[in-house]
């Protein structure tokens, strides 16, 4: 026999000895396959710390630093415990003990989340068990059931030959497909160079993530001074928990396109006057922003408001001012009779973000709440408005409602067109303090085109082109009138 034929032979014999069982067939398919690449599975107990940096505007940076177990060769690592709302194109991983070790082939954002629907869809044209309580003889039975088909939340079953549908009982399925996973997981296929333990730390951008500031101001008796604390109330609506992690805030408009930005879940607004706090956050800038860190680790747990210490102030000076305004088309027609009848005056707070007022740190916009104690030293609610960003030594001025005791009445007394866009037109504005103190209010009064207060019964300012200011002294009890004549030009 010759040699080929001889090694032809012993092929035939070896072939047929092989075992064909299908248990041996499944495992070598499944070596044979290109998938079957080892998988490492980390979760958030391999965490060796987390870094969260919160935007104002629903974002949230996170860094997630883990000690994870790597071979030689390729392998997949599946990172668990990731947040839900993460943006994929913003995910990086990178070794932090050895720089390089490893490289990525691929990277994926696996979020076909497992559920009883899932199930359902990936068990059509398999075999499922359908257990029930059989009414005959009031025991559990079981069918075996083909799924044909899942479409609007319902199976369609064969069952003995017999296709049916809403079938009451419990589905039983063999195992979890491959392809469905119980959390959110960022997956990479990496290719290592060497075996080992190593820091791997995974940085991506999440919606989900926001933040704002509370501040709260509470009035001396006299409205002279004010105490001023703020907190940092931090939302986390990203579907991951970071525990012990280091928290930072950057404070500023940070720009993103729109495509990859939602909205952020509203936080309910905290009515209750929060105790004191020490400042908790060292402040820093970021570029063109600010950046706020809190000195100590803190939990960020899923779906939860935290609310943390910003500032604290003492005696910060503050100004309450009355402001009466008019409108430009006063100055356009004749209008015989009150203007303004009874009108209500807004009062404003202003006070200053300096050193000086002690305060002078870089304020992150928010809500400004107002409280002042009444005649039993119990702290009432007097109004509350938003602020934008203020950098230091800046005037923060806020309206916070209408004075109850204080009315303004407005009426044009002439009014004469001298030529086609040339007039000249008188006012009479009344002012009444009922408050038992006396009372500075500042009338702004709005006037179009080119224009000059002829006659006036109190000094005046032009303080802009199209502004006229007056500082009316108005004693308690009193009314107080104030009357001007103006020319127009349009």
């Amino acid at each position: 026999m010759s040699n080929e034929k001889t090694l032809r032979l012993l092929i035939l014999v070896c072939l047929l000895l092989l075992p064909t069982t299908p248990e041996y067939l499944a495992a070598a398919s499944e070596t044979a396959r290109p998938d079957a690449i080892p998988k490492v599975i980390s979760t958030e107990s391999d965490r060796v710390s987390a870094e969260i940096t919160v935007y104002n505007s629903g974002l949230g940076l996170v860094k997630d630093r883990r000690s994870i177990n790597l071979s030689r060769g390729d392998s997949v690592l599946q990172l668990m415990d990731v947040a839900s709302q993460v943006i994929p194109s913003s995910v990086s991983v990178e070794s932090v003990s050895e720089k390089g070790v490893f490289s990525v082939l691929e990277q994926n954002y696996e979020y076909d989340l497992l559920s009883p629907n899932k199930l359902l869809e990936k068990y059509v044209g398999k075999t499922i068990i359908v257990r029930y309580r059989n009414p005959n003889t009031d025991r559990e039975d079981e069918k075996k059931a083909l799924v044909l088909a899942f479409n609007n939340g319902q199976p369609v079953l064969q069952i003995d030959n017999e296709v049916t549908f809403g079938i009451p009982g419990n589905y039983v399925f063999p195992q979890v497909p491959e392809d469905l996973i119980a959390r959110p997981t960022l997956s990479w296929l990496l290719r290592t160079d060497s075996s080992g333990a190593r820091q791997i730390e995974t940085l991506y951008l999440t919606n989900g993530m926001t933040w704002r500031a509370d501040y709260i101001l509470v009035l001396d008796a006299n409205d002279k001074s004010a105490a001023v604390s703020a907190w940092v109330t931090l939302d986390n609506r990203s579907g991951a928990n970071f525990r012990n992690a280091r928290l930072k805030l950057v404070a500023g408009d940070v720009n993103r396109v729109r495509e990859d930005a939602r909205a952020a879940q509203p936080i309910a607004a905290r009515s209750m006057v929060m105790q004191e706090s020490a400042p908790q956050f060292q402040e820093s800038a970021l570029f063109e922003y600010h950046l706020y860190t809190l000195q100590r680790p803190t939990d960020v747990k899923n779906n939860q408001s935290k609310q943390v210490g910003l500032l604290s102030a003492q005696n910060v000076p503050v100004e309450k001012e009355y402001v009466y305004r008019g409108q430009s088309h006063y100055y356009r027609g004749r209008y015989p009779g009150f203007l303004e009848k009874n009108t209500k005056i807004p009062v404003f707070l202003i006070f200053r973000n300096d050193k000086k007022s002690h305060l002078g740190m870089p304020l992150p916009k928010g809500v400004v709440r107002v409280y002042k104690r009444d005649q039993d030293e119990s702290l009432q609610f007097v109004g509350e408005n938003k602020i934008d960003h203020t950098p230091i030594d800046e005037k923060i001025r806020m309206t916070i409602g209408n004075a109850f005791d204080v009315v303004g009445e407005r009426k044009q007394t002439s009014w004469n067109s001298i030529a086609t866009n040339l007039t000249e037109s008188e006012y009479e504005i009344s002012l009444r303090n009922h408050k038992r103190e006396d009372i500075t209010i500042r009338i702004e009064e709005t006037i179009p085109g080119e224009w000059k207060i002829l006659e006036s019964s109190h000094p005046h300012k032009k303080e802009n082109s199209a502004n006229a200011v007056f500082l009316v002294n108005v004693p308690k009890d009193k009314e107080v009138v104030v009357r001007y004549k103006v020319r127009s030009k349009f």
